[in-house]
């Protein structure tokens, strides 16, 4: 991925070889439900400005939260999908801290007493396999959002939007365990593909409903202690991630070879100048003065509560994939191409349920599909071609009763305009040519045509073959079937 930067740091490649980058990722995401963390309002995102707000979420005095039910839920069917053990007690707490969008003063999150501990990742980076530990996964709610507008102190104008105070979130913590920042996005993204299967969170970035903020920090190659850690906030793409992560270990490398002192500080990516800023120092757990919220008991998970979550679990991407490859005996790139999201392993199983062949279906969506999908700027939810319409698309190729070529032309037309297979092959006169009788005439009228390319392809020089067949097809728009072609091209030019 190519950076564009207004501060080159070109460090020497022998020189990044002495250092080894350690990084670990704080992932927020925004849990789906209709309601905020703590009281009835809407959580729906384009709201008009401080339209979804009550006492609650502004913290007005006397006002009380109360914990979402489905947040809980949600909050702990992704700890089970990342394997996190749920802790039977845990506890929120209020993170204190001023600033414009805070309208309590604090954030109610956890501490001390987080939700669930101890999962791991299993990503695939370069073809090996990638284990990344998370250190916690806890809840809390979400602050409200900082609008700017001008460029001139004297005409420079800030608005806050309360409409997200209180949007329930997770916070999930990883192990410093990445080392570069391909792993860093492989891990998102892996995260991002279990959040969306368990529908734990739609995870749209641009929406706010995934965010990123990286702990990265470098050593000496082979050294045991970390170094100085600085954390870059709020990178809500994976391209921004990734970045963001070059620079900041390039920026790193240089302080230390230079003999300077890498400060421990909080850092935010510039996009418009392709490098990381100081936005403030550090701050330390003691900073934030957490003290147990006063306002809401413990949370207590019984056992009954766990084991109904788990009831409830949607199939796992991993889960999904092994059964696709036992299942549909695809290829193993296949199967990864059509679980790569929820939405696009149901489209496929949608095609193949409604009687198309497990292969043709997985060929066609991998490519055709996808092609489409990406030169129109849609995603899959947004397929103008239903998998009962592409099914039987596939059933027609498969029956011979159009060729592949016209069943991409059939496709092309479907995705344009929504029509059905048959309606397009009737309008078209697609339908695929199989009369015998129909074809030896055309062959007969190229081999008058051609009589020096038949006295050579009788030579020997069966590579013309190939030629009589492309004329053929181009005679026929390549509606005629193609092993009818080769049959009688080989009996005429035999005569």
């Amino acid at each position: 991925m190519a950076r564009t930067t207004t501060e080159p740091l070109r460090i020497a490649p022998e020189v990044m070889a002495r250092y080894e980058a350690v990084i670990g990722l704080e992932v927020h995401a925004q849990l789906q439900t209709k309601t905020k963390a703590f009281c009835g309002c809407s959580t729906k995102f384009g709201a008009a400005p401080n339209s979804n707000t009550c006492p609650v979420c502004l913290g007005l005095p006397g006002a009380l939260p109360v914990l979402n039910k489905r947040a809980l839920e949600l909050a702990m069917r992704a700890s089970l999908a990342l394997g996190c053990r749920i802790q039977e007690r845990s506890r929120f707490a209020r993170k204190n801290y001023f600033y414009p969008d805070l309208p309590k003063g604090y954030q109610i999150s956890m501490y001390e007493l987080p939700l669930a501990t101890g999962g791991v990742i299993e990503t695939e980076v370069a073809g090996e396999q990638k284990r990344i530990g998370i250190t916690r996964l806890h809840m809390e709610d979400d602050a409200g959002k900082s609008l700017h507008e001008g460029f001139r102190d004297s005409d420079r104008w800030s608005y806050i939007d309360f409409n997200r105070c209180g949007v329930p979130l997770i916070e999930i913590v990883s192990e410093p365990d990445l080392r570069a920042p391909a792993e860093a996005y492989a891990y998102l993204n892996t995260l991002k593909q279990i959040l969306e299967y368990t529908e734990v969170s739609d995870c749209n970035m641009e929406e706010g409903s995934l965010r990123c903020d990286a702990n990265v920090s470098v050593r000496s190659r082979g050294a045991l202690k970390f170094g100085t850690k600085t954390e870059v906030k709020n990178l809500n793409s994976f391209r921004y991630l990734t970045h963001a992560l070059e620079y900041e270990i390039e920026r790193q490398i240089r302080v230390v070879e230079s003999g300077g002192t890498v400060v421990q500080e909080t850092r935010l990516w510039n996009v418009t100048a392709g490098r990381t800023e100081p936005m403030r120092s550090k701050e330390f757990a003691h900073d934030y003065r957490y003290f147990p919220d006063p306002d809401l008991l413990p949370v207590s998970v019984s056992s009954a509560m766990r084991e109904e979550v788990c009831r409830s679990m949607p199939e796992l991407p991993a889960q999904k994939t092994a059964r696709f490859l036992r299942d549909y005996t695809i290829t193993s790139y296949d199967a990864g191409v059509l679980t790569a999201s929820r939405a696009l392993a149901d489209y496929y199983e949608g095609v193949v349920k409604a009687g198309a062949s497990a292969k043709a279906a997985a060929s066609w969506i991998s490519v055709e599909l996808l092609r489409r999908l990406k030169d129109a700027g849609k995603e899959i939810w947004d397929c103008p071609v239903e998998p009962r319409a592409l099914a039987e698309l596939l059933a027609r190729v498969e029956k011979g009763e159009i060729t592949v070529a016209s069943g991409k032309k059939v496709f092309a037309a479907m995705f344009e305009t929504r029509q059905r297979p048959a309606d397009i092959i009737a309008a078209e006169g697609l339908a695929q040519i199989t009369d015998t009788s129909a074809i030896e005439s055309i062959a007969r009228e190229l081999v008058a045509k051609y009589p020096e390319n038949v006295s050579k392809y009788r030579s020997g020089n069966e590579g013309l073959f190939k030629f009589f067949v492309g004329q053929v097809m181009r005679e026929t728009r390549g509606q005629a079937n193609p092993q009818a072609v080769n049959e009688v091209l080989k009996r005429v030019l035999a005569e």
